[in-house]
Order: structure tokens, then C-alpha cells, then sequence
């Protein structure tokens, strides 16, 4: 779905990023250590949307967690972002190991947005080829 959109709104010549949200966090580290971190900062700032998939499958270090609370506060009113994820809110600080930090970067993501909830099978297990015995 997140894809589709992103797709969608490239499609009517708006500029998207997408990301898995652990390479993104692997980036954000990179450019930090190599001193660009204001540069790559600088590249996310000219999207209209972004697009971090994945959200919360990896948890992050501390270092990690400030980057990527920096990145959703720098997009905060700015700019669209869709983050898709299997876990509710209340397990979300299992993934940043901060409340202070995990509740700032819920409560710009909730603010002004839209959250969608889709239930039933997965798609890629409905749709999976392989059949049981």
C-alpha cells in the first residue's frame, strides 16, 4: 500500500523517498561519521513524502533512535511521511529504549495524520506460492 502511494504520488511529479527504516538508520549513522550528516539532512528536506517501511523490526541504538527522531521532527508539518509497521504504539519503545524520545516522535507522527489498519491474512502469505502438504 505504502508503495502504491509513494508511486502514485511520483506519478503527479511529487518527489518521494523510500526507505527500509533500519537502512535509513544505517544512512543517517554513516553520514554522521563521515561528517555529512547536515548534506543527507539536506536531500530528505527536498521530499514531499517519506516513505519508512518496515518501522520497528530492528531496534535501534540510542544514536540511532536521535537520528531518526531527527529526521521525523525535521519533516513534523513539513512534509508527509508513512511509516508502516505491524506494531501498535505501546510497544514502540521496545524499539527506541526511551520514553521521552519515543513519545516526541509518536506525537509528531499522530498529529495531523491518518492511521490505517489493515486486518485479516497477510497479502504475501495469501498469496504465497508455496502449499501445504
Amino acid at each position: 500500500m505504502a508503495t502504491a502511494i509513494g508511486v502514485a504520488a511520483c506519478s503527479r511529479g511529487k518527489k518521494v523517498k523510500f526507505y527500509r527504516t533500519a537502512a535509513l538508520v544505517n544512512l543517517l549513522g554513516e553520514a554522521k561519521a563521515n561528517g555529512e550528516l547536515q548534506r543527507f539532512m539536506k536531500q530528505l528536506s527536498k521530499t514531499d513524502l517519506l516513505i519508512c517501511d518496515e518501522w520497528g523490526y530492528v531496534p535501534f541504538e540510542k544514536d540511532g533512535s536521535q537520528l531518526l527522531f531527527q529526521v521525523i521532527s525535521e519533516c513534523y508539518e513539513k512534509r508527509s511521511v508513512i511509516i508502516t509497521t505491524n506494531l501498535e504504539f505501546s510497544k514502540w519503545n521496545g524499539i527506541f529504549y526511551d520514553e521521552k524520545l519515543t513519545s516526541a516522535i509518536i506525537d509528531r507522527l499522530v498529529h495531523h495524520s491518518h492511521l490505517l489498519i489493515f486486518q485479516g491474512q497477510s497479502y504475501r502469505l495469501t498469496h504465497s506460492t508455496m502449499k501445504s502438504q
